[in-house]
C-alpha cells in the first residue's frame, strides 16, 4: 500500500517523469540491474537462468496533466493538455504547478452557474477557453514572485485513499502507475524463485502523448515477448453499456483483444489464458476502438514481437481520480508471475505464427 501511494502521488506528466523514476529505483535497487535510455525510460533487468527469451513488462510512468503555455497580463495561466482529457472533468479541479522555485497551487477556473446564459449552460466547455487561477494579481507577480514560466508542468491534485471498502483504492494516475507497480512486484516475487528467461521491467515515458518511451526502450531491451501492463476501462457504473466497456471491478485481470495500435497476438493470448485457467485466475476481455498502449510499439520491433496487453480494471480513467480493486491487482500479479515461470525457449518458440 505504501508503494502504491508513493507511485500514484508522485507527479509525472509526459516529459517530467523524474519523481516516478525515483520511486521505482527505491523499490528495485538491489533487485534488478537498472539503466535509463535517452528519453528517460527506466529499464530494470532481472536475470533468470537464461538470457533468452527476454520478456518486456512495460508500464508507463507518465500521467495525463497539463503544461503552462502562456501567462496573461492579469496573471492567469493558459495551458496545453498532455494526454487525452474530456473537458467536462476539468473545470473547478485543483492542480499544482511545478516551478523552478517549488509548487504553486491553482484551480481550473470556471464561471458560477448564476451568471451563465442558457446557451452557455448547454455548451461543452473547451480546454482552449479555460485557464488556471494561481492567485496572482499580474503576469509579473506570477513570473517573478511565484516563479511560473511557460513550459512548467501542471499536475492534478488527488491524494491516494482507501475507500469505505478498503479493497477499493481511489487515486490519480492509476493509468499507468498500476503497470509500474506490477512490474516492481513481479520482479520482487521472482527474486527467490527460478525463471527460465530474463525479465525487463520498463517504466516508459511519454506514453500518453504518442507511445514515445516504448519506441526507444524496446531497442535496448530487444524482447522476444512483450506485455504492456495497463488499466482496463471498467464499465460497471451507471450509463455505460456492456458494448462500450465490458470489465468490472473485482472480476479479474483484463486481456485487451484490440485497440487502435495493435491486435492481440492470438498465440500469446491463448498461452496467457491457459495459464490463468490452470491457476484458477478469473479473466475478463475488452476491446477499444480508440486509444493505444506501449504494446503498439513493442510488437513492431524489428521482425515483430508477440505482444499482449494485460490490465487492471479502473473506473474513471483519464480524469483526476480513478478507482481500482485490490483483488484485481493481486490476481494480475499472480498471473504475470505464473506466465513468466512458464515462458522458456520452447514456449516462446511456440508463439511463432503459423
Amino acid at each position: 500500500m505504501t508503494m502504491l501511494r508513493e507511485l500514484t502521488e508522485a507527479p509525472g506528466v509526459p516529459g517530467f517523469e523524474a519523481p516516478v523514476r525515483r520511486v521505482i529505483r527505491k523499490y528495485l535497487g538491489g533487485l534488478a540491474e537498472i539503466e535509463q535510455d535517452g528519453l528517460g525510460s527506466l529499464i530494470c533487468r532481472k536475470a533468470g537462468t537464461s538470457d533468452r527469451p527476454r520478456i518486456m513488462l512495460a508500464g508507463h510512468m507518465d500521467e495525463i496533466g497539463f503544461m503552462v503555455t502562456l501567462i496573461t497580463k492579469e496573471g492567469f495561466l493558459k495551458f496545453q493538455t498532455l494526454g487525452g482529457w474530456w473537458s467536462q472533468v476539468m473545470l473547478a479541479q485543483r492542480v499544482v504547478v511545478k516551478t523552478r522555485r517549488g509548487e504553486v497551487v491553482g484551480i481550473v477556473g470556471s464561471k458560477p452557474p448564476h451568471i451563465l446564459t442558457e446557451d452557455e449552460r448547454k455548451k461543452v466547455a473547451e480546454h482552449k477557453d479555460m485557464f488556471i487561477d494561481i492567485g496572482a494579481a499580474s503576469e509579473a507577480e506570477a513570473r517573478e514572485r511565484f516563479g511560473v514560466r511557460p513550459g512548467d508542468p501542471v499536475i492534478p491534485v488527488s491524494p491516494f485513499e482507501p475507500m469505505a471498502n478498503p479493497r477499493l483504492l481511489l487515486a490519480k494516475a492509476w493509468d499507468c502507475r498500476i503497470g509500474c507497480a506490477l512490474f516492481i512486484d513481479t520482479i520482487k516475487a521472482l527474486a527467490d524463485i527460478g525463471h527460465p528467461n530474463t525479465v525487463y521491467g520498463v517504466g516508459t515515458v511519454q506514453e500518453e502523448v504518442g507511445l514515445r518511451g516504448a519506441t526507444t526502450s524496446v531497442d535496448l531491451v530487444d524482447p522476444d515477448v512483450g506485455l504492456a501492463l495497463e488499466v482496463g476501462i471498467a464499465g460497471d457504473m451507471p450509463g455505460v453499456k456492456e458494448t462500450e466497456a465490458q470489465t468490472k471491478l473485482g472480476q479479474g485481470p483484463v486481456v485487451l483483444l484490440y485497440d487502435s495500435s495493435m491486435v492481440a497476438h492470438p498465440k500469446l493470448r491463448d498461452f496467457v489464458l491457459s495459464v490463468a485457467e490452470d491457476q484458477k485466475i478469473p479473466t475478463q476481455f475488452d476491446a477499444m476502438a480508440r486509444g493505444g498502449t506501449d504494446a503498439g510499439r513493442i510488437h513492431i520491433h524489428k521482425g515483430g514481437v508477440p505482444s499482449l496487453v494485460i490490465g487492471v480494471p479502473c473506473r474513471y480513467i483519464h480524469s483526476h481520480s480513478g478507482i481500482i480493486h485490490l483483488d484485481d491487482y493481486e490476481n494480475t500479479l499472480k498471473l504475470l508471475v505464473a506466465v513468466i515461470r512458464r515462458l522458456d525457449h520452447a514456449a516462446a518458440a511456440g508463439l511463432r505464427m503459423d
